[in-house]
């Protein structure tokens, strides 16, 4: 039997886990670490944090358990994206990362739309300039600290900095690389046209690999550190989503997943580059050598109902602590009293603004058509279809892109709430299932380190094998015309307040 280790690095902490050939878990471990926000909008953590976590997990989870390192096959990594790592020409860390959730950089991603223009920077990195991803953040060092720039030798995501403590390897891949906005998303490597405009020097860029190729070995140091044999192979990996698409079984056309966390993913996978001239979904390189995913967010989805509880829920928090069960099982209880509609109330989940249809920073959230007649238990019913409705937009764009969506996996936090996968299932018209297993993108990467080690073909062969089905909601035929009803109306509300909603922002 062969083993295979994925390493899922994440905001607030590492999470490692050793999988057997069939996808078992063998042994998990994680370990946190801290964020540091040094002025409002600013999000940066240390890179060494990351590679220390990284050691640590590995080594418990072979103590753990108990199996021999000559037996682990391989090893892939998957990370948050965007973030920036500078090293100097001796290898070490010239300041902290900027990480993805930092805002600092609107001055730079103007420049980059003044350098290049968005229609060219959508042509070619398939995306606008964004203020959390990469390369404004390159822009932002060199404008804000030239001394830092200037020793810079070589640029890292967070993952592959940890790749390349672990195997001195300078190495990246498609998925990761496509959220830096300096790879040519269609053909799969670094832009000379992006870097030129940008005056950024490509030998500080690390070579890209496929996700499932192999990138390096892990070196007589890091195998010391960990426990790993030397020589092992580290493949690719991928961006934190991509990886999950893998975990997931969404690696072939008219496969997709609905993440419910914090903020909301549709994520979809086509054979096909397509790229939204408008630039309201992100296209990115798939962990599927030659295929492409396409993204909406919508950027309140989980979130919206936590500020509900929070807010409004504390007889269901006491009664949760006394029954000891979760308080948004009480919650999703008391919504399904409710009709569908909430009894003619829409709910606008744009608590932080929104990008997934609107790419709106001024949008907000409301409740229309608010009336005598409603209870909680209505404003609640109304949240979760909200939400609902916002991801509904997200897959409207797929289709409006010719992007196949008719078999849909569920993730995340409110993926485990049977409402509202039925409401995801009612408003997509297609079948919404959960995965067996709750593993994710470290699966994903585990999986990608599988056929990089040879144990399959393909990755769409090894998810075959690997990634079973735990439940299934497929649509309820007569609710499908009820939702489309107020989803349509929805659909209206915010381009009639979108003016009203800049006027109040600048109040």
């Amino acid at each position: 039997m062969a083993y295979v280790i994925g390493v899922d690095l994440g905001t607030s902490g590492t999470k490692t886990v050793l999988f057997d050939e069939k996808g078992t878990v063998i042994a998990s471990a994680t370990v946190e670490y801290p964020l540091y926000q040094p002025k409002n909008g600013y999000a940066e953590q240390e890179p060494t944090d990351w590679y220390n976590a990284a050691v640590s997990t590995i080594k418990t989870v072979l103590s753990k358990s108990g199996v021999n390192a000559a037996d682990i096959a391989g090893l892939g990594i998957s990370g948050q994206m965007h973030g920036l790592v500078m090293l100097d020409e001796n290898n070490e860390v010239i300041r902290r990362s900027i990480i993805w959730c930092d805002q600092r950089t609107e001055k730079e991603v103007e420049e980059m739309n003044e350098k290049l223009g968005r229609e060219k920077l959508i042509e070619i990195t398939a995306n606008p300039a964004l203020t959390g991803w990469t390369a404004a953040k390159i822009l932002w060092v060199r404008n804000n600290e030239p001394e830092n720039y200037a020793k810079c030798r070589h640029i890292l995501l967070p993952k592959d900095y940890v790749r390349f403590m672990l195997t001195g390897d300078y190495a990246t891949e498609v998925s990761d690389a496509s959220g830096m906005q300096l790879l040519d998303v269609p053909h799969r490597c670094w832009s000379k046209e992006v870097c030129d405009a940008l005056d950024i020097d490509m030998a500080m860029l690390p070579k890209v690999y496929e996700s499932c190729e192999v990138t390096g070995t892990i070196s007589k140091a890091a195998a010391e550190l960990t426990g790993l044999k030397e020589g092992t192979i580290v493949v690719g990996g991928a961006g934190d989503n991509a990886a999950a698409a893998v975990g997931t079984g969404v690696v072939t056309d008219g496969k997709a997943f609905t993440t419910i966390g914090t903020s909301g993913v549709v994520f979809a996978h086509t054979s096909n580059i397509s790229i939204d001239p408008k630039g309201r979904v992100h296209t990115c390189c798939a962990a599927v050598p030659g295929a492409w995913h396409i993204m909406g967010v919508t950027q309140a989805a989980g979130l919206s109902l936590r500020w509900f509880r929070d807010n409004f829920c504390g007889d269901e928090i006491s009664t949760a602590k006394l029954m000891d069960v979760d308080t948004y099982e009480i919650m999703t209880a008391e919504a399904q009293t409710v009709p569908i509609g909430s009894e003619r109330l829409l709910y606008l989940p744009y608590l932080m603004g929104e990008r997934t249809p609107h790419l709106d920073p001024n949008a907000r959230g409301m409740f229309f058509g608010l009336s005598a007649i409603h209870t909680k238990k209505h404003l609640l019913r109304a949240v979760m279809e909200g939400v609902s409705y916002s991801l509904r937009d997200c897959v409207e764009i797929c289709r409006e892109m010719g992007i196949n969506v008719s078999d849909m996996m569920a993730c995340g936090g409110g993926g485990t709430s049977p409402l509202w996968r039925q409401m995801l299932a009612d408003l997509y018209g297609c079948p919404v299932k959960t995965a067996a297993s709750k593993e994710g993108p470290a699966l994903g990467v585990a999986i990608l380190a599988m056929v990089g080690a040879g144990i399959y073909k393909s990755v769409p062969e090894a998810c075959a094998a690997i990634v079973k089905v735990d439940k299934t909601q497929q649509p309820i035929a007569e609710n499908i015309p009820e939702y489309e009803k107020f989803y349509k109306l929805y659909t209206k509300i915010y381009p009639s307040v979108k003016e009203n909603c800049a006027e109040l922002a600048a109040l």
